[in-house]
């Protein structure tokens, strides 16, 4: 997910609960007993939400229904492409991996996490280690997890894996650079017991 896509997510899922929150706590103010706020269309708790009148107030007009379909199908468009956005996976399939001879190759982009993943798991300390890839097939990005060990140090494993993995895979995959992204966490441990 990109940068602009979480700010758009993050700021449309606070307003929509926002709109939520205040208009769930009115009602349930009102509907407790409490007086109406001023801008509230119904005067007590005993009113429905809509009456006969409200309900088909505007049925017989030709531009009623035409417009709430219009607005309904937009809602839904909108909701289907932020579900799609937040949802979509953006890992390559494929890396493109330069043969030298113009052509180039295709490498799995799974094959090549797995492998990552396989030989972090292998530097010293790491007690399990997960590695993802994001980009495009021709510039790909590595995301790394690493829970480590308690008696290790973080710099040394992280200096281990960048030499080690990380520059593993770029060679291998013939690949200018390998941008990543390393985020490391203690492994939780039970407190030695001194007898």
């Amino acid at each position: 997910m990109t940068a602009m896509l979480r700010v758009v997510n993050r700021v449309f899922l606070g307003l929509v609960g926002l709109v939520l929150l205040v208009l769930g706590g009115s009602v349930l103010a009102v509907g407790l007993g409490a007086p109406a706020p001023s801008w509230w269309i119904h005067d007590s708790r005993h009113d429905v939400l809509l009456s006969n009148a409200e309900r088909t107030r505007w049925r017989d007009d030709g531009w009623w229904w035409p417009t709430v379909i219009a607005v309904l199908a937009v809602a839904m468009l909108l909701a289907l492409w932020w579900l799609v956005s937040v949802l979509r996976r953006r890992r390559p399939a494929e890396v493109l991996v330069d043969t030298g001879d113009g052509e180039g190759a295709l490498l799995r982009g799974r094959a090549l996490e797995n492998v990552l993943t396989e030989e972090a798991s292998r530097v010293d300390g790491v007690d399990r280690a997960h590695a993802r890839l994001t980009g495009r097939r021709s510039a790909p990005e590595a995301h790394v997890r690493l829970a480590l060990e308690p008696h290790v140090d973080p710099g040394t494993a992280l200096h281990e894996l960048t030499t080690g993995a990380l520059t593993h895979a770029g060679t291998s995959a013939g690949l200018a650079s390998l941008p990543a992204e390393v985020r490391l966490r203690g492994v939780k441990h039970r407190a030695g017991r001194v007898s």
